[in-house]
């Protein structure tokens, strides 16, 4: 047994030339498989010795010697064969002399470190820095497919820079773009099929410059190329702090840095960002002109007329074809529509078998707004108008119309029916009942005689009648609502939409959290969850949510932080008003927190209260809450212990995410849109 399973590995060294057996730097990335293992002296590892032998000699045949495929076992069964390829970087090309040695020194030594870095795998992937090597039982050789992907990020925050204001992530994407238009150009009839599909770039728009490079196997399609590019720099995470990416597979791959990776000059430059619209990839020479003949004249004139009739034929025929889709399009939505309303209507009864929620008929609602008059109005959002209704129980109720555009469409719409129908506080508002109709989708709830807090707040005659006692009452039960959210519920669920216009006040302005159209279930043994459907409203919404998709409940506790700081202060957090320096609150309030002059913050009318010391605990709160980073938050247990402890006994905060901070001299960083008018927001990104 011992002679069986040396024996073949002796031979698979003694097929590798010299040059590959010699000593050189190992490969920076590897990537082992999950197709299995092979057993010594198998089938698969008699094809892989094959393998070993020819696939150098191809390699060194070709010309230039970049690229090879190879592989062995045609006539065994599936799980024998073996199918490989390698490919060396397109700027080694230059060094004709050499290339083809090199090429087969690669693949040799490649199939010997894949030996060794994964044992009897029956898939590998051995990167170096000008080549590559992969083998596998799948034939992936009749496939655009780009297996054994791997990523890596060059950190390196001494490198980052502002471009002359312009952001680095935009700069890096505008250059992968551009790369990728002139590896791949649309209007390319291929060349050298060997060194094709391949491209280096220097972007001299930032110091230090830029520089990448693209490169697909020469074997594939502009098509396939094209799109094996995009997705590579689609599942690709950029910020400021990565100064270089190398993203590769088996058949494509990109990577760019501040310094030059590759040999020879960049065969493209970019001096100027006007550069990239303006400059186009080339296009193939026009076509030889037309000998004028008379024949040709009379020939040129049958065409001119023919054409447009048989062109109109097409026009016609598409025409009707496009109207019958249309049809059946709006058919098919109804159905769709039909069975999301009948989806909605069980989970309803669902919820109404052990809950004292109602399924209403329109006309009954109709009747309780009076026909939803505008003097019954009590507000308006993105998602349609609240009315107030009464029903002939003389109970009074609000009613959410959600309007046939709205973004909280029937997916929210449900959401909410299923989440508030299982929350039970006396800080969530009390859902009554639904009523789903034709087009119209309502939500009922329990009537809020003094409206929302944003109501009053931010206006100056109605905030005068918010002392401190009431403030700090809203505070705590809006804490306490969370808590539950987070903890004591049923289930554990994030808000992410935590605003003032969705704090509601009943008759002893006591709050209650309302619109859990956007609301997630949470796991709590999850320490955060990634979208890329980011719902909220800005100016509330956690840096790491807004920027990346990244959610978890810390993202909650970021929106309390702000609420509290519009509580005391009176003042939005985003909108038109600036402050100082900076363009939203929390900058504001940091600066002043720092330079010890926080009182300044406070709402004038409750200056005269002295409880300063008390207002001056929960602006220390509210900074804790809203730190950059989301470990550094509390949870809302620690919330409500801070809110009954002595102020010393508070940590520090430390700062803020400055979403939309103003740097001095006229520069800026960090901004993001805000929403001014506190309409909630659905952004869907590519990431």
């Amino acid at each position: 047994m011992v002679i069986l399973t040396v024996l073949p590995l002796a031979l698979v060294m003694l097929l590798l030339p010299l040059a590959a057996i010699a000593s050189g730097d190992p490969p920076w990335q590897h990537y082992c498989g999950s197709s299995g293992n092979y057993t010594a002296g198998s089938k698969y590892q008699a094809n892989l010795q094959a393998l070993a032998a020819t696939l150098p000699s191809t390699a060194s045949s070709s010309s230039p010697a970049l690229f090879a495929k190879d592989a062995a076992g045609a006539g065994d069964a599936e799980p024998d064969r073996v199918f490989a390829l390698t490919l060396r970087r397109g700027d080694t090309a230059a060094n004709a002399s050499s290339s083809s040695s090199s090429c087969a020194d690669c693949a040799s030594r490649a199939l010997r470190d894949a030996q060794s870095v994964c044992p009897c795998s029956k898939e590998v992937a051995v990167y170096y820095d000008p080549c590559l090597l992969y083998f596998s039982g799948d034939d992936f050789l009749s496939s655009p497919a780009n297996p054994a992907q791997v990523r890596l990020y060059d950190v390196d925050r001494s490198t980052r820079r502002g471009g002359g204001g312009a952001d680095f992530v935009t700069l890096v994407r505008a250059l992968l773009s551009y790369t990728m238009q002139w590896a791949v150009p649309y209007n390319s009839t291929g060349g050298d099929a060997a060194v094709r599909w391949y491209t280096t770039v220097r972007m001299d728009v930032v110091t230090p410059p830029l520089f990448s490079l693209m490169q697909c196997a020469p074997d594939m399609s502009g098509g396939d190329c094209r799109q094996c590019l995009q997705d590579l720099v689609g599942n690709t995470t950029f910020n400021g702090s990565v100064s270089g990416v190398r993203n590769i597979g088996a058949r494509c791959g990109y990577r760019y840095d501040t310094y030059k990776f590759y040999g020879g000059e960049p065969k493209l430059r970019i001096g100027s960002l006007s550069e990239i619209n303006s400059t186009a990839p080339p296009s193939p020479p026009p076509p030889p002109p037309v000998m004028e003949t008379r024949s040709g004249r009379k020939k040129v004139l049958t065409v001119a007329l023919l054409v447009p009739l048989i062109a109109l034929c097409p026009v016609v025929i598409f025409c009707f074809a496009w109207i019958r889709r249309l049809r059946n399009h709006k058919s098919m939505l109804r159905k769709k529509d039909t069975m999301a309303r009948e989806e909605v209507l069980k989970l309803w009864r669902l919820e109404e078998s052990d809950s004292e929620f109602m399924l209403f008929d329109f006309s009954q609602i109709e009747d309780a707004t009076s026909n939803f008059s505008e003097d019954k109005k009590l507000g308006e959002g993105g998602f349609g108008s609240v009315y107030k209704g009464q029903l002939p129980n003389g109970l009074e109720v609000a009613v959410k119309r959600l309007a046939a555009h709205s973004s909280q469409g029937l997916v929210e719409f449900k959401n909410e029916i299923q989440l508030i129908a299982k929350l039970q506080h006396t800080n969530l508002v009390n859902l009554r009942g639904c009523c789903i109709q034709g087009e119209e989708n309502l939500l009922i709830y329990e009537y809020m005689p003094n409206k929302s807090l944003d109501f009053f707040i931010f206006d100056l005659k109605r905030a005068a009648l918010l002392n401190w006692k009431i403030r700090l009452n809203i505070i705590e039960g809006i804490t306490q609502g969370l808590l539950y959210l987070h903890k004591h519920s049923r289930l554990c669920i994030i808000h992410r939409d935590l605003k003032a216009s969705n704090i509601l006040l009943d008759r002893d302005m006591n709050p209650k959290i309302s619109d859990f159209g956007l609301a997630k279930i949470f796991d709590s043994n999850d320490v955060q969850r990634n979208t890329k459907r980011v719902v909220g409203t800005y100016g509330y919404m956690a840096p790491e949510y807004a920027s990346e998709g990244c959610f978890s409940l810390k993202s909650d506790v970021f929106s309390f932080g702000v609420l509290v700081l519009e509580i005391i202060s009176g003042k939005r957090n985003a909108g038109f008003h600036q402050y100082g320096d900076f363009f939203n609150l929390l900058g504001y309030a940091w600066q002043l927190w720092k330079d010890g002059s926080w009182h300044e913050l406070v709402d004038p009318s409750l200056v005269s209260e002295g409880q300063m010391m008390e207002i001056k605990k929960c602006m220390k709160v509210a900074l804790l809450c809203v730190q950059e980073n989301a470990v550094d938050r509390p949870t809302m247990s620690a919330v409500v212990k801070m809110l009954s402890s002595e102020l010393k006994m508070l940590p520090e905060p430390k700062q803020p995410a400055f979403f939309n901070v103003r740097v001095k001299h006229g520069e800026l960083s960090n901004t993001a849109p805000s929403s001014i008018n506190d309409v909630t927001i659905t952004i869907v990104n590519g990431r």
